[in-house]
């Protein structure tokens, strides 16, 4: 392990460490029990904890409010024995057969009242946890069947939904995570621009950010450090998801820095020169271990992905600003290109 301090606090999500169950394929490897989970967090080094609202309470649909806040609480008491905080609570909707069709953009309006519901739980469970922020991720917030929706129409049908999370509570703040495909293949927020302009349709603009995950934008066939960018410009940057992926493929959530370590780097560094976390903001780790990985160091990919950062951190620091300035200033780009790739490889 390193002795490096970062200058991040890094979390992760329960569902980081998992069975290996795949589209293609069952688990293999036994499931592990969530304190087990946070004990090892907190012995890696991590800060925090993602919570779905059914990861803080498993049987939240068959609960009343009161009984759901009250569970909320427990979990609250759990991660204070592991020193871990609560970076966020996110309603998992795309699991329900009653968001098949999405939840906020849904064509039946019982489905959408349940999503509302399981929203304003997840509002309630992050007050309990002590989080500060609400996480949507749009997962079937679009269509299938291209005619099925009037996409203006539900674009405003998914801001109103969001001004009544406002409403519910003023003190909280909405951070919409993009994503352009799967489990749809047409979405309504596949972007960090698509985030941007929601956000200033809400009613609130100042409380509705965004989440980067940097498989999701190579996914759109955009650069994650520009993405990342551009949410810094506007302030709206709430969390960012680390992590890799192999081109235009199912969304793998690869270690960080596995495909591309330049990417990583320019990443790591629009994070460091912008003051990312200067406000509270976290890094999550949002990776998926190997189906190949035994389950005796199957934390190994966020451990490795954790480094990764600290790593990108000081080459970061060793970036000799001066003589890139130089070579910006000759426009000497090849140059500057191989400098940047030797300070990666460890060269200079």
């Amino acid at each position: 392990m390193s002795n490096f301090k970062s200058r991040f606090k890094f979390t992760a999500g329960p569902w980081n460490v998992n069975e290996g169950v795949e589209a293609f394929g069952p688990g293999v490897r036994p499931t592990v029990d969530i304190e087990e989970k946070f004990k090892v967090f907190s012995e890696i080094g991590l800060h925090g904890v993602q919570f779905h609202d059914d990861d803080a309470v498993p049987d939240i649909n068959n609960m009343t409010e009161k009984q759901i806040i009250d569970y909320a609480k427990d979990m609250k008491a759990t991660l204070d024995k592991y020193g871990l905080v609560a970076e966020f609570v996110a309603p998992r909707l795309w699991m329900d057969p009653r968001t098949t069709d999405g939840g906020y953009t849904s064509n039946s309006k019982e489905d959408y009242d349940f999503a509302m519901w399981r929203s304003m739980r997840s509002i309630d469970i992050a007050n309990a946890l002590g989080a500060k922020n609400i996480v949507l991720w749009l997962a079937r917030e679009g269509t299938l069947c291209a005619e099925s929706k009037d996409p203006v129409e539900k674009i405003d049908q998914l801001i109103r939904s969001i001004d009544a999370m406002l409403d519910y509570d003023p003190k909280m703040r909405v951070l919409i995570e993009s994503k352009p495909n799967e489990p749809i293949d047409r979405s309504y927020c596949g972007t960090i621009g698509h985030v941007m302009a929601v956000s200033s349709a809400t009613k609130d603009p100042a409380r509705v950010g965004a989440v980067l995950e940097s498989a999701h934008a190579v996914l759109a066939g955009l650069d994650p450090a520009n993405e990342m960018a551009f949410a810094l410009k506007f302030g709206k940057l709430g969390s960012v998801h680390l992590n890799d992926q192999n081109g235009c493929r199912y969304d793998q959530d690869k270690a960080f820095g596995a495909e591309s370590l330049r990417s990583a780097f320019n990443q790591v560094l629009v994070l460091c020169d912008h003051n990312y976390g200067a406000n509270g903001e976290m890094v999550g780790l949002d990776v998926k271990a190997m189906r190949t990985q035994k389950p005796e160091d199957q934390y190994r990919h966020i451990i490795n992905s954790k480094r990764v950062v600290e790593l990108m951190e000081q080459k970061v620091e060793k970036l000799d600003r001066a003589y890139r300035a130089q070579l910006i200033a000759e426009r000497n780009y090849e140059k500057l290109e191989m400098y940047i790739l030797e300070l990666i490889m460890g060269v200079v």
